[in-house]
């Protein structure tokens, strides 16, 4: 399968792409403009990548979680090309009725099966993911 998107310059250090879906969204190199940086979307599309293969699972084995949010927090190398060198990944559940073991089996379904995005990352940064539940 091939994926195409189209990348247009928008001048100054602004692009605007388009995802496979046809959807735009705006990438620049500023702190503080509206767009994406690159590299934190990096992480963004793996947190989102292994997010939606967990929120299946839950529904797939009727687990009961109130929320989950995903922690991406990563490690850049100070020599040029600047990149992510060590990444740890940290899945936090919410809710009252939390069956630990299946929701880290979906988690260990998608880090080590689903997520092919985690699979890219493993090719360049050491991958480290953490569990985490709060119960209420």
């Amino acid at each position: 399968m091939t994926n195409h998107i189209t990348t247009k310059w928008l001048g100054g250090m602004a692009f605007e792409s388009t995802n496979t879906s046809g959807n735009t969204f705006k990438i620049e190199d500023k702190e503080e403009s509206d767009g994406l940086r690159p590299k934190s979307l990096m992480l963004s599309a793996l947190a989102g990548c292994s997010g939606l293969d967990v929120a299946s699972l839950i529904k797939k084995m009727k687990l009961e979680v109130d929320t989950f949010k995903i922690d991406t927090i990563a490690n850049m190398t100070e020599e040029h090309p600047k990149h992510y060198d060590a990444v740890v990944v940290e899945y936090h559940f919410y809710g009252s009725n939390l069956n630990e073991e299946r929701l880290q089996r979906a988690v260990n379904l998608s880090v080590d099966k689903y997520c092919g995005v985690f699979e890219m990352f493993r090719q360049f940064a050491k991958m480290e993911t953490k569990v985490i539940f709060h119960h209420k």
